[in-house]
């Protein structure tokens, strides 16, 4: 590593050939080049964990609806909650609505790192991008695809996932930056690292770097970066029960501490309860009605977890009495409604089930 860094003179060999790869076939993106933070910043929080693709649809809604910081924190978290569904890690979506209040109130993006790193959901890689991007300052940014083309072409296995690791390869990537340059270069290695140093079939035969590349002339190009093992992903089993009454349905608001915080879902059975309500219904003093199983162990993978689901539709003459914390909303509301991908699976698992197996399904009668 030192002996990397040791001779950084001037504008390094592989500096200089990542960006004449960048002049000819960099990607065009409709926030760059154009220095507004808020677009830059929404950008970065919308393409974390999200290929651009996706990122893109998704980054425009939001720029339709909310075209500037004080729009997006006139917005409620609700309204703010609907838009982001189907991107996942909800998180992000709080902590940008957080934000934007956060820029409102101090009257402005702060244009340096330090000011950057103190708002909500903004770490060092999103702040190193608005303020390379949308200010001008020299300094890298360092996200998956930095670490990889790094890895590679120098050969580095320090863990990318390690104390360690990030110190080195940020380090590294900074002395790699050119004067007056640092957007340019770090736009340069994120394309280069998304369609040509791919995680998977990476273009080494066409590549520019590879007469350089350590990993190319080692034939490790699969084994780098290298990672610590993360922890094993655990199972869990959830039973939604959709619960149907005369063009209403019982939905409730998930809380602090779990998965999908602030999101919308029907009722939602787990452990021993789940059984107890299938196999006796919701107890005598509920009104009878037909239970239909719709899928069974529908599997949704999530970070640090995978969750097994299975859906019920529950259509009622006269409305149970639901578990605290439930509201009665209209059918034809719920699209207001922020929900988990997960639901939203389930909810249009329901529509086409209605429009075409309505009678048909697998059914079980509940009664008093």
């Amino acid at each position: 590593m030192n002996e990397i860094m040791d001779g950084l003179n001037g504008m390094h060999p592989f500096t200089s050939a990542i960006l004449l790869w960048f002049e000819n076939n960099g990607r065009e993106l409709p926030w760059r080049g154009i220095g507004d933070p808020y677009a830059i910043w929404l950008s970065e929080v919308i393409l974390q964990q999200t290929r651009v693709k996706q990122g893109w649809d998704y980054w425009e809604r939001f720029m339709r609806r909310w075209p500037s910081v004080e729009k997006l924190a006139q917005a409620t978290e609700d309204e703010v909650l609907r838009e982001w569904q189907g991107l996942g890690y909800y998180s992000r979506a709080r902590n940008l609505h957080h934000a934007a209040r956060q820029v409102v109130e101090r009257g402005g993006f702060p244009r340096t790192l330090e000011g950057l790193r103190q708002l909500k959901g903004v770490g060092e890689y999103t702040a190193a991008a608005i303020a390379s991007f949308a200010f001008g300052q020299q300094v890298a940014v360092v996200d998956g695809n930095v670490y990889r083309v790094l890895a590679r072409h120098f050969g580095l296995h320090t863990p990318i996932n390690s104390t360690e690791g990030k110190k080195d390869f940020a380090l590294l990537a900074q002395q790699l930056l050119p004067e007056k340059r640092a957007a340019d270069f770090n736009q340069a290695m994120m394309d280069f690292g998304a369609v040509m140093c791919m995680p998977k079939a990476p273009g080494c035969g066409v590549c520019p770097l590879k007469e350089t590349c350590w990993a190319w002339s080692e034939n490790k190009v699969e084994t780098l970066p290298v990672k610590l093992k993360k922890l094993k992903v655990k199972e869990r089993k959830m039973t939604y029960v959709y619960v149907a009454c005369k063009g209403e349905t019982a939905m409730h608001r998930r809380g602090e501490g779990d998965i999908w915080q602030g999101l919308w879902e029907p009722w939602l059975l787990e452990g021993d309860e789940a059984s107890t309500v299938l196999e006796n219904g919701l107890g005598k003093d509920k009104a009878a009605g037909r239970m239909t199983l719709l899928a069974k162990e529908v599997k949704h993978v999530l970070t640090h977890r995978v969750i097994k689901a299975d859906f019920y539709y529950y259509e009622v003459e006269e409305k149970p009495r639901m578990p605290e914390g439930y509201r009665w909303i209209p059918e034809n509301h719920i699209d207001g409604y922020a929900v988990p991908r997960l639901v939203e699976i389930f909810l249009q698992m329901i529509g086409e089930w209605r429009n075409t197996f309505h009678d048909k399904g697998a059914t079980l009668m509940i009664k008093k």
